[in-house]
């Protein structure tokens, strides 16, 4: 079989999106591929973000390339699966831009996962994968069209109707393989995710050790993909990374939903010319092993703090077991062997904007950074979701866009005007098309 795995040149105007615009490496592609691939099939990535095509340009190489089934992922990259763009506009014109010479059409994709009927009826696709993808490719690259009710965790059409079957899949970490990528991919992925003390020499990249988190923080959206904790084998992670270091990558992002305390990863990175950054919990960490993490080559540390009260912390689910002045004095040590230590906040309305105000300036006297809180907005998915309207429903995305929307006047500072209404998004990539 021929398969196209696409990533859409994405736009994100108008757009309630907290992640980075800039490109990164599709990872779920990249294993996805190398498993196709393991089974004979004839595999092309094109990626519309990394190599800066235009809608049309996408259109004309799968139409080269004259696929059996096309791919297309309604999130920019795994990275950002837990705060992807809500609406489904980009989506929606890819698949509709490439459909002449599709193939059978496959999504994936946080949106499918939560909401898989209203998914598959936006996007018009033939089939939409709930949870993580890679194996479930696999299983519909074996599969005929009227075998698919054998195949678990996706969501098609059958006799007209619409049927879901199972749940969200979880991949087996230690059946995907270590990455490699083309020469000219990583050459292009000129981006240093959150690295922000020196410039950009060589490539960077991106990089997973596992996914999933053993906590349930009420605004992390990852109930329905990347939920269930597992480590990848230390054996592959590395062999991936020396793979990245022979292509002259000199900085890589670990993605991983928490960046835990792991002594034989850090031993391994300690002996590698690398530098890297992670996001984390900066009251899982002693002061060993940040002293640890640094001489490892860590030069940025993204932690979520959330909230400077304990009310505000246990509102969130937290389970954090340090003070405000326990994790303030931990941020400001963790400054001491990593160059860049950011600490996040979460608009809360527990906090106070004076104390919020003077917790910062006390931070960044000690060069620690730490954001204004943001706007918190409840991902289907998430904790906060469900303690507002229960479990996602075909509209799930429309109600948490429209209440955000309702509840706040002031966005994220990435956000350059106020969002459109997630309606209009979609008519107007629409009208786009």
């Amino acid at each position: 079989m021929k398969i196209a795995l696409v990533n859409p040149p994405w736009d994100f105007a108008g757009s309630i999106y907290f992640g980075c615009r800039e490109p990164h490496l599709p990872l779920e592609y990249g294993y996805a591929r190398q498993m196709l691939e393991a089974e004979g099939h004839d595999v092309i990535l094109i990626d519309g973000q990394l190599d800066g095509l235009t809608l049309s340009t996408v259109s004309e190489r799968v139409a080269q390339a004259r696929p059996d089934m096309t791919v297309v992922t309604t999130a920019p990259s795994y990275l950002f699966w837990r705060c992807a763009p809500p609406e489904l506009r980009v989506p929606k014109q890819t698949l509709r831009a490439v459909r002449p010479a599709s193939g059978l059409t496959v999504a994936i994709g946080p949106h499918g996962s939560t909401a898989p009927r209203a998914a598959l009826a936006k996007l018009d696709a033939d089939v939409v994968v709930m949870g993580e993808a890679e194996e479930i490719l696999v299983e519909l690259a074996r599969t005929i069209r009227s075998d698919w009710h054998r195949v678990p965790a996706i969501a098609h059409r059958h006799s007209g109707q619409v049927v879901v079957q199972g749940g969200p899949h979880a991949s087996d970490m230690s059946r995907l393989p270590a990455l490699r990528w083309p020469d000219h991919a990583v050459a292009r992925h000129h981006h240093h995710h959150h690295r922000f003390d020196a410039p950009a020499r060589g490539p960077g990249a991106e990089i997973e050790t596992l996914r999933g988190c053993p906590y349930h923080c009420s605004f992390c959206a990852k109930e329905h993909f990347r939920d269930s904790y597992r480590r990848r084998p230390l054996a592959l992670v590395l062999e991936e990374l020396d793979g990245l270091l022979s292509q002259g990558v000199e900085y890589v992002y670990f993605i991983d939903e928490i960046f835990l305390p792991n002594r034989p990863l850090l031993r391994a990175l300690a002996e590698r010319n690398l530098r890297f950054g992670v996001q984390t919990r900066i009251d899982l960490w002693t002061p060993e092993m940040l002293e640890m993490l640094g001489r490892a080559g860590c030069v940025s540390i993204e932690a979520g703090v959330e909230s400077l009260s304990p009310e505000g912390r246990d509102h969130l689910d937290k389970d954090c077991r340090l003070s405000t002045e326990e994790l303030t004095a931990r941020l400001i040590f963790a400054k001491r062997h990593v160059a860049f230590v950011q600490a996040n906040l979460i608009e809360a309305e527990f906090d106070n904007d004076d104390e919020i105000a003077r917790w910062r300036d006390a931070l960044q006297s000690h060069g620690v950074w730490a954001n204004e809180p943001v706007p918190l907005f409840p991902y289907p998915g998430s904790p906060d979701y469900r303690r507002l309207w229960g479990m996602p429903d075909d509209r799930a995305w429309e109600r948490a866009h429209a209440y955000y929307l309702a509840r706040f006047d002031d966005f994220s500072d990435i956000q350059e005007q106020r969002p459109l209404p997630l309606d209009e998004l979609e008519d107007r990539g629409r009208a786009l098309a």
